[in-house]
């Protein structure tokens, strides 16, 4: 109980905490009134930050899913060619986190990373389309150990978010539900993956490491 009360947070939290905790105090010294809106604000940044533990599935014929958040988009689309697979079709599902969901990403499934291929861009609302090929974006390749497939996620950065978190490299095995990095303040995330029957559905909240994407 007191584990789902004061979740764990991530490391890149403690910065933005420490700072909102130092002007609380200093604030509330001059006005109780702003220094109860930075009180707010600081629950605020802990909870953003929080990074819970999650039970994923543990079994690679499901797709669980890499982020909290909304499903937005479900549909056929070419691969990145960022990552030279544009002439690849994939089911590719979009996941809208708004800034109250938690922001670490995971795996969905049990394999190795193949490929990192950072891109700078803008920072457009993340919940529009044109941010998978405009906004500042991480894409992972994972190929699964048990089938061989690969997938691919891929981290976008929102209108508020100014930073994608990589906490994986090249070449690294990662278990179902493992935490790849997480982005600040707002943010889209977009899985591709073939072969597979969409258990998904558009307009659904999942939760990361543990809702079911697709199926084989």
């Amino acid at each position: 109980m007191f584990n789902t009360i004061f979740p764990n947070i991530h490391k890149e939290g403690y910065k933005f905490l420490a700072i909102s905790i130092v002007a609380t105090f200093i604030v509330l010294l001059f006005s109780k009134f702003l220094g109860s809106i930075l009180i707010l604000a600081t629950i605020w940044v802990y909870y953003f930050f929080r990074d819970p533990e999650r039970y994923p599935i543990n079994d690679d014929s499901f797709l669980v899913s890499p982020a909290d958040g909304l499903i937005t988009d479900i549909s056929e689309r070419t691969g990145p060619i960022e990552l030279q697979l544009e002439n690849t079709t994939y089911t590719k599902a979009s996941i809208f986190m708004n800034v109250f969901n938690c922001h670490v990403n995971r795996t969905p499934l049990t394999g190795t990373v193949e490929e990192i291929n950072y891109k700078p861009g803008k920072f457009l609302n993340a919940s529009l389309d044109k941010a998978s090929d405009e906004n500042e974006r991480n894409y992972y390749k994972i190929k699964c150990s048990k089938s061989g497939e690969e997938i691919i996620i891929v981290q976008i950065a929102g209108l508020i978010a100014r930073r994608i978190v990589c906490e994986v490299e090249q070449g690294q095995s990662l278990k179902q539900g493992d935490r790849i990095g997480m982005i600040r303040f707002g943010s889209r995330v977009d899985i591709y993956f073939k072969n597979k029957k969409v258990l998904a559905k558009i307009g659904q909240n999942v939760v990361a490491g543990e809702s079911l994407i697709a199926s084989e």
